[in-house]
């Protein structure tokens, strides 16, 4: 079975970095498009970042972290990146690794198939 994991999480100050890793085994998914959500408390999955392999590795970030995060991956290891830099107080939440049927990056929760459990990420003032 498909089977995303998601490391790097923890707590960190505010102007603090992070770079979170999400290994993905049992299917081989290189076109596809990867992001990055995260749910905050009481909140829904928001999307937070995605990347595509058409265009060059086409990046797309929400507009709150536009400047601040980094979406990469490395297909020759199964994994993708998320490169958090300048973290803030409203940065904290639980960030998924998700992976979709398709090659194109949605920014919808329900486009994608393939989860994983998620890593904690605490941003304090």
């Amino acid at each position: 079975q498909v089977q995303l994991v998601e490391s790097g999480g923890g707590l960190v100050q505010a102007g603090g970095s992070l770079r979170l890793s999400c290994t993905i085994s049992g299917v081989t998914l290189s076109r596809a498009a990867k992001a990055w959500f995260r749910q905050a408390p009481g909140k829904g999955h928001a999307f937070v970042a995605g990347i595509e392999w058409m265009d060059r590795d086409s990046t797309f970030y929400e507009n709150a972290v536009k400047g601040r995060f980094t979406i990469s991956r490395d297909n020759s290891k199964s994994t993708m990146y998320l490169q958090m830099n300048n973290l803030k107080p409203d940065d904290t939440a639980v960030y998924f690794c998700a992976v979709r049927n398709g090659e194109v990056v949605l920014r919808t929760a329900e486009s994608y198939d393939y989860w994983g459990r998620g890593t904690q990420v605490t941003v304090s003032s």
